[in-house]
């Protein structure tokens, strides 16, 4: 098998996937073209690091397309004040994209991804990034309040662990699913909850910890 050029493959990624899916801020397109995408993935699955859908990486979990990744934070649109909180980073790649244009980033993941997120990160030089190991629906209340939380992958519900790690006025970017289908919801922090407003379409793999647990009646 020949080698392949993940630089031309970051190029084709951005100009292929990214640039026709209406991403506009400059700075996501210019990060995506400078963070190595393969190193957030184990070796045997870098070879497919730059395809256009989600990743395996794991019985349950997944990493999201690049597509995907660029409109949230299109969505999200951070800025350099921000102190971001990335719930279910797998390995760190959307941190590493968060990292060029936001203040400081808190991601959390389960221990089975945290450790080699952390260890990624420190060999990529990012130093604006802390990894936090523990139960995704607990989020980093340590680190908080934020400006914005991006809720990796697909959900039923935002428990109330993390809108209250949302600071007044904060942004939460996350994806509802209901059956097959799934839009990514912009919401903001008021004194009676958050309100959403549509984003865009997105069918992405759940988060079990975001699931609704179904009652059975006999």
């Amino acid at each position: 098998m020949s080698k392949i050029d993940f630089q031309t493959a970051r190029t084709e990624m951005v100009d292929c996937q990214i640039r026709p899916a209406d991403v506009t801020h400059y700075n996501i397109i210019d990060a995506m073209l400078k963070v190595p995408r393969e190193v957030f993935f184990p070796e045997k699955l870098r070879e497919i690091a730059y395809v256009g859908e989600h990743i395996r990486i794991s019985d349950d979990r997944f990493a999201l397309e690049p597509r995907i990744i660029a409109k949230i934070l299109n969505l999200i649109n951070a800025n350099g004040t921000d102190l971001v909180l990335n719930v279910g980073g797998c390995y760190g790649y959307l941190a590493a994209l968060l990292s060029y244009f936001s203040q400081a980033v808190v991601v959390t993941e389960e221990p089975v991804f945290a450790k080699d997120a952390e260890r990624i990160l420190v060999e990529q030089s990012i130093d604006n990034v802390i990894v936090k190991s523990g139960s995704l629906i607990e989020g980093a209340k340590d680190f908080g309040p934020y400006d914005a939380v991006i809720i990796e992958g697909g959900i039923d519900f935002v428990p109330e662990t993390l809108v209250n790690q949302l600071k007044l006025g904060g942004r939460i970017a996350a994806i509802f699913i209901d059956g097959a289908l799934g839009e990514c919801r912009l919401g903001f922090k008021t004194d009676d909850g958050i309100n959403w407003r549509f984003g865009f379409n997105a069918a992405v793999p759940m988060l079990r910890d975001f699931k609704r647990k179904t009652e059975f009646v006999l």
